[in-house]
């Protein structure tokens, strides 16, 4: 099975063997008198993320270079501007078969939580191994109540509460499209956007060179 990994518009240039996706449970045991244990099945909690990747300082044939080779030191800096932005990000992966099928994807908003970077000439050689935990974000948003007190002619006071403003997270992530058999970049702008003539947009968006060259699994920035 073929990987495509993406940490918000970033493509790592090698896509890591092994994924871990733990969705965590938020049910609650307790024990009822005469009754004994009983579980409260409540929401899943986020989903943590984790995987360790390949940063390389060589150009190898079998990486793959979105924006031309780079060494390990520009993914690294791209990490922390991930990690101090204080923003939550997309994360992708595409999965397909060796036959070139598309079997599925991941497509989630998370947070950065840690990465270790580790250097090991034995193992590693030049290049840089990392490993990275994530954790699913969910939007989210609080109301701003203001309680004002009104006094009226006859010195009876009221306390009267308004909500004055929405404050949360709510920033729209960038839609995508995962290629699918059958597509078409004019025919993904066509559904996703209404419009087929913005495939050319869309493909200098993606650096596609040809517009009738997509491939399966791979995935399309729409914006």
């Amino acid at each position: 099975m073929a990987y495509v990994f993406y940490l918000g518009e970033m493509q790592l240039p090698i896509a890591p063997s092994k994924l871990q996706l733990k969705i965590n449970s938020n049910n609650k045991t307790t024990t009822l008198i005469n009754e004994g244990e009983i579980n409260i099945i409540k929401s899943p909690g986020l989903t943590d993320i984790s995987f360790e990747v390949l940063l390389p300082n060589v150009k190898y044939p079998f990486a793959t270079y979105v924006d031309g080779f780079q060494k390990a030191d520009y993914y690294l800096n791209i990490l922390e501007r991930l990690k101090t932005s204080l923003e939550p990000f997309q994360f992708i992966v595409t999965r397909t078969a060796p036959n070139g099928d598309y079997l599925f994807g991941t497509n989630i908003k998370v947070t950065l939580e840690d990465y270790t970077i580790t250097e090991d000439a034995d193992k590693y050689g030049q290049d840089v191994g990392v490993s990275i935990k994530l954790k699913q974000y969910k939007d989210y948003c609080t109301k701003v109540i203001s309680i004002k007190t009104i006094t009226d002619a006859n010195s009876k006071t009221t306390k009267v509460a308004t909500v004055e403003q929405n404050r949360g997270s709510n920033k729209v992530a960038s839609k995508t499209h995962t290629v699918k058999a059958g597509d078409t970049l004019w025919a993904i702008c066509k559904k996703e956007l209404g419009d087929g003539s913005k495939y050319k947009e869309i493909a200098k968006l993606n650096n596609i060179s040809n517009p009738n060259l997509i491939k399966v699994g791979q995935v399309i920035k729409l914006g």
